[in-house]
């Protein structure tokens, strides 16, 4: 069978690395999604790559980034695409549409966009038969993500939610030893991004998304896929201000969201656990490290392991019977340089960019490499019949069936923002809802 061909929906930072008229002032600067997928169009795993933005006329200067940033650093690799809409359109915010329309059943698409377009655009690709990688999160409301895992039931189609940090090797080794560590009991998670990132997300931030659907996303995923054995049952969310509005962020535009959830085991309601997750995005500008992140878990009978991602923290308290430390707070790498007045701290786990000895991207062990991989991987043996939908949910993969509880415990907390109230999540044979 011919490799799958691929549509990126969305065009910005985390595609192509393009940001305001340049190359982004993240740890993103040549993008994640466009970069694997053209390494994986050498390799042979995908075909016919394509790309879909809302303003065609920015394509001539992202060509040309791409072109300088990539192919001239990676052997001449080809980055190539079919673009739209065309070069000469200024904005046509349904270009996905007849971008959709140009792919036959079979093939895939990657959702990278604000939140609020998740759901119409994955739901016009289901409907043709065209398999889906969504970035977190996967929609904004519970009914929307319920709605998408029927319709990809009903047109055979897998879909994918782009949990990268499912496959970050200390986290994904701690999840398998934490299985062993007693019954949760107790989860805290933080991650926050420097206030310029305000500026790369100025057009949604506060109006159509939070910080918490943009970070708390992670370690909610995280702590979902550790215990499954329990089920959110309410969320108690507080949030800051004042930061984001002083830059220029529409008002009560939330600076820090923390989540307070309760959970419960499954089969014996007396047992509950909490977890509290906090997310900003108002860090200082200069903290030497695009993402401070860390989590701690821990179970009834008390077991620790701590992670750090940049400056991430990872930290899981989990039973008597054993302890797992795992200290990354910054990956034991900084470099220092005059240009940026300042050591920094990078995370080569996440994306590699220095080519190999023959010049060629070199990347293929970073988990946001990875998680794009897992997904074009699936789709193939999908598609070749040597997978049901049915057995990759069961390999413990960030499909949209297994995502539910987290969708709906970030819904949970927009909603007890907005209304000043806890709200409750319950679930039912399958079926989630929120009161």
């Amino acid at each position: 069978m011919a490799p799958i061909n691929v549509l990126m929906v969305g065009t910005g930072e985390y595609t192509t690395g393009f940001v305001g008229g340049g190359m982004s002032g993240s740890d993103k600067k040549v993008g994640v999604v466009g970069l694997t997928l053209f390494d994986l169009r050498r390799r042979g795993k995908v075909g016919k790559l394509s790309m879909v933005g809302t303003s065609g006329s920015k394509f001539p200067a992202i060509r040309e980034h791409l072109h300088k940033n990539i192919s001239s650093v990676y052997n001449n690799l080809d980055v190539s695409f079919t673009s739209f809409p065309s070069d000469n359109t200024t904005r046509d915010p349904d270009a996905y549409l007849s971008a959709i329309d140009a792919l036959s059943p079979g093939d895939a698409i990657t959702i990278f966009t604000p939140d609020t377009t998740h759901y119409p655009i994955a739901l016009y690709a289901i409907r043709r038969g065209i398999h889906v990688l969504i970035t977190k999160p996967a929609t904004k409301l519970l009914s929307h993500h319920q709605h998408l895992l029927a319709e990809s039931r009903a047109h055979n189609v897998f879909v994918f939610i782009e949990h990268h940090k499912r496959f970050d090797p200390a986290y994904s080794d701690a999840k398998a030893k934490a299985k062993d560590l007693g019954d949760f009991n107790y989860f805290y998670s933080y991650m926050s991004q420097p206030k310029f990132q305000l500026e790369t997300f100025k057009a949604w931030a506060g109006k159509d998304s939070d910080i918490s659907y943009y970070l708390n996303s992670h370690h909610v995923d995280i702590c979902e896929s550790m215990v499954p054995g329990y089920r959110p049952v309410k969320v108690t969310a507080n949030g800051s201000r004042g930061t984001a509005e002083a830059l220029g962020c529409v008002k009560g535009t939330e600076d820090t969201i923390s989540l307070l959830v309760n959970w419960q085991k499954k089969g014996e309601p007396d047992k509950v656990a909490t977890g509290v997750y906090t997310a900003s995005w108002t860090a200082p500008q200069k903290a030497g490290v695009h993402s401070n992140q860390y989590f701690h878990c821990k179970n009834r009978e008390s077991t620790e392991s701590q992670h750090n991602k940049n400056k991430l923290t990872l930290y899981v308290d989990m039973a008597a019977n054993g302890e797992i430390r795992i200290d990354q707070a910054k990956r034991g790498y900084d470099v220092a340089a005059d240009s940026a007045g300042q050591i920094m701290w990078y995370n080569p786990f996440y994306m590699k960019y220095a080519p190999d000895e023959e010049g060629n991207f070199n990347g293929q062990t970073g988990y946001g490499y990875i998680s794009f991989e897992k997904f074009i991987d699936s789709v193939t043996a999908f598609n070749e019949g040597r997978v049901t939908l049915d057995q990759l949910d069961q390999r413990g993969l960030p499909t949209i069936k297994n995502t539910i509880g987290t969708t709906a415990i970030l819904e949970a907390g927009r909603r007890s923002l907005d209304e000043s109230r806890t709200v409750e999540i319950i679930e039912k044979e399958g079926v989630w809802e929120l009161r």
